[in-house]
């Protein structure tokens, strides 16, 4: 079973548009629980342009289910995180001029900064992801940093223009999951991840975690957050059930 985690980001992201003390994410995770969540994930990024202190701290007394924070590698970030100790810590790049995360974190380039976070981290009991592209290099050098899992950036699939462009793109992520086993991770994925797209990556075997936000709070505006969560993890559900009626060496054929 590919469990959901839902990011509640957006919703800090319409308070700020106000300025104001509503929607409440913290609100809005209790909500998510109850529609099925298998985890909350939040970011808390360095400029505070949505989620912030407040909201970290709450998320920590309340949330039931795993929290998992994105962060930056900041070192005042990183010691706001070995304080709150979040069950799960994904580390993520960051640039103040983007939307949103835009692309994996370059673990190569970065790695002798990187290690000794994870270090930190994990000895204060956290577990750690690395929010990765789904490239060889990449995935190799997340477990040479000592992470216990990647989440694969799912953008190059969630952005292709046409069928062929799809199809590379779940090729590199299904090649990806298996670099990731094979080096002793577990292998999540997220990143422009919709109702219309998710069942074919569901169906991609060996992941264990959708990181999901955007498209689950837009949908939540008609039906409800609740019901939004269900209706995803009813697809994802699907998906992976398709995947596991898939003989051996059939795998390539379950995404048609």
């Amino acid at each position: 079973m590919i469990k959901l985690g839902v990011n509640i980001d957006h919703v800090a992201t319409i308070r700020e548009a106000r300025k104001t003390n509503e929607p409440d994410p913290v609100w809005a995770a209790v909500e998510a629980e109850l529609g099925g969540a298998d985890g909350i994930t939040f970011h808390l990024r360095e400029d505070r342009r949505h989620i912030n202190d407040r909201d970290a701290e709450l998320l920590k007394g309340t949330v039931a289910v795993k929290l998992n924070m994105e962060m930056s590698i900041d070192p005042g970030i990183v010691a706001i995180a070995l304080r709150l100790k979040p069950d799960q810590c994904t580390l993520v790049p960051e640039r103040r001029a983007e939307i949103t995360t835009e692309g994996g974190l370059d673990v190569v380039r970065l790695e002798r900064r990187i290690r000794p976070v994870v270090r930190k981290l994990k000895r204060a009991g956290m577990e750690t992801s690395a929010f990765v592209e789904p490239l060889e290099a990449q995935i190799v050098g997340a477990a040479r940093c000592g992470f216990d899992a990647v989440e694969l950036w799912t953008g190059g699939y969630a952005h292709a223009r046409n069928a062929q462009q799809r199809e590379r793109a779940l090729d590199d992520l299904a090649r990806a999951i298996d670099v990731g086993l094979d080096h002793g991770l577990i292998v999540h994925a997220g990143h422009g991840l919709t109702y219309r797209n998710v069942m074919p990556v569901a169906r991609l075997a060996g992941l264990s975690e959708f990181n999901i936000g955007h498209s689950i709070i837009a949908r939540a505006v008609f039906v409800g957050l609740r019901e939004a969560v269900r209706e995803m993890k009813r697809l994802i559900d699907q998906g992976a059930a398709q995947a596991a009626l898939v003989p051996p060496g059939g795998a390539a054929g379950a995404r048609h």
